[in-house]
C-alpha cells in the first residue's frame, strides 16, 4: 500500500469489484459523452472485474470510502502489446485499466496513482513500467507523457489505433 496526499492505492477485492467497474462504467460514459462512441464506450462488469483479478492486480483509491480510481498491474504481457516497440527488459510490469473518477478528473488523482502505480512496480522489483492509450483525441496520451512516460511506438490492433508508453524504473 502507497499513501500520498491522503489517498491509499491498495489492492481491491473481490468485495470491490462493483465499484471498480462503476468507475471504469462512469469514465467510459464519459469519454463517449465528450468524444463520441469508441472503442473506450465498452462498459465494464463485475464479472469481467473478477477475471481481471485472476491475471492481474487490481487497485482501488479510495476518498473516504468513497471509491475515486482504479488501475491494474500486471507481470504478464497482455496480448495487445508488441515488445518490438519497447526497451528490452527483463522485468515489465503492464499498468492497465486506469480511471478516475469523472467529476473528480483533472485534480491530481491521476497522478497520484500513476506514482503509487510505479512505486508498487519497483517494490515488485521491475524495470520498466509499459502500457498502452487509445491513438485518439479520447486517449491519456498526454496525461502519461506529462507522468514521464515516453512513446514506445504506434499500432493498430484489430482496427484500434494505440500508442504504447513506457517508463524506466
Amino acid at each position: 500500500m502507497a499513501e500520498t496526499g491522503g489517498e491509499v492505492l491498495e489492492s481491491a477485492t473481490p468485495a470491490d469489484a462493483a465499484a471498480v467497474a462503476a468507475l471504469l462504467t462512469a469514465a467510459a460514459a464519459q469519454l463517449t459523452a465528450k468524444y463520441g462512441p469508441g472503442h473506450w464506450s465498452r462498459p465494464s462488469t463485475e464479472r469481467g472485474i473478477l477475471v481481471a483479478m485472476r491475471v492481474s492486480r487490481v487497485f482501488i483509491m479510495r476518498r473516504g470510502d468513497r471509491a475515486v480510481a482504479t488501475l491494474a498491474l500486471a507481470a504478464k504481457k497482455p496480448w495487445v502489446v508488441d515488445l518490438a516497440y519497447f526497451t528490452p527488459s527483463r522485468r515489465a510490469v503492464y499498468l492497465q485499466s486506469m480511471a478516475v473518477e469523472p467529476e473528480l478528473q483533472r485534480c491530481g488523482i491521476g497522478r497520484r496513482c500513476v506514482d503509487q502505480a510505479l512505486q508498487i512496480a519497483r517494490d515488485w522489483r521491475a524495470e520498466t513500467v509499459r502500457l498502452d492509450a487509445y491513438d485518439a483525441d479520447a486517449g491519456a496520451g498526454g496525461f502519461y507523457l506529462a507522468c514521464g512516460f515516453r512513446q514506445a511506438g504506434r499500432v493498430v490492433y484489430r482496427s484500434v489505433p494505440l500508442v504504447y508508453f513506457e517508463r524506466m524504473l
